[in-house]
């Protein structure tokens, strides 16, 4: 059996590739719904539908472990799934999400910054879960779903232009960490670190998630022991494009040829 990861677009694709480099002896399924992104706008109960689709597809292709790379859908979707969907189709299985192994990495800090989408905000599920890790810890959210396309188009000079605009409002109030809440964000990790100052703790879930996931192996000996150990690397999405390809490419250059599927 695969280990499945699932994502709105293909900001995953850079969690995939982090996954894989720690752990190359697993095979690994990737879905991607690049029909129905951006999810960061759209609301709960549709977010709610295409995740549980996607998720009901990589089960029915053998994957016994699927991690939702997608901040908004794991905010909007994941708790449903674990409680509503898995119980009765697949009580052996499971999904995970990157939010809370994300907040598990800054239970020490006081005052935390957030950049996300409006859709993972609006959740609240990043406030929820530090309440129950540390409810001292004050959280900052600056909602820039606006990146994404621009990050996508790799135009740096937009980046620029506007990242000012999103990470100064959090560094107005003295955050000591600053969570990148969206798998697109780490593409410009480098210059959101030019604009805060040396003591803020920038998070990467493409850092965090590897070293998360083989530790719940670890623990976790009856579900690594349903998953093959054959270096196998499959990739889909439900709309192809030559720019989708491109990226796909230029993120993830060991994924092979995009496979379209529909569901």
């Amino acid at each position: 059996m695969k280990i499945g990861i699932f994502d709105s677009g293909l900001g995953g694709l850079v969690i995939l590739r982090s996954i894989v480099a720690h752990m190359p002896q697993y095979p690994y399924h990737y879905f991607g719904d690049t029909k129905n992104l951006p999810y960061g706008v759209k609301c709960q109960e549709e977010i709610y539908r295409l995740t549980l689709a996607g998720i009901d597809y990589l089960f029915k292709h053998n994957c016994a472990l699927i991690i939702i790379a997608c901040n908004t859908a794991s905010a909007e979707a994941l708790r449903r799934i674990q409680q509503q969907y898995l119980p009765i189709h697949y009580p052996e299985r499971r999904v995970l999400g990157v939010i809370i192994p994300t907040i598990e990495e800054i239970r020490d800090s006081e005052r935390v910054g957030l950049l996300a989408t409006e859709a993972t905000i609006a959740s609240q599920t990043f406030n929820k879960e530090l309440a129950k890790i540390n409810p001292k810890i004050k959280l900052f959210e600056q909602a820039a779903s606006q990146l994404v396309p621009f990050i996508e188009d790799n135009n740096k000079s937009k980046i620029k232009q506007l990242l000012p605009n999103f990470i100064n409002p959090l560094l107005e109030n003295n955050i000591q960490s600053l969570i990148l809440g969206c798998t697109h964000f780490p593409f410009i990790r480098k210059e959101i670190k030019e604009l805060c100052d040396p003591e803020v703790k920038v998070i990467s879930q493409t850092e965090i998630i590897p070293a998360k996931l083989q530790e719940y192996l670890r623990h976790h000996n009856e579900i690594e022991k349903l998953l093959d150990h054959t270096s196998v690397i499959q990739c889909e999405v439900t709309m192809i494009t030559k720019h989708i390809q491109s990226l796909a490419k230029a993120w993830f250059p060991e994924s092979g040829a995009l496979r379209l599927v529909s569901l």
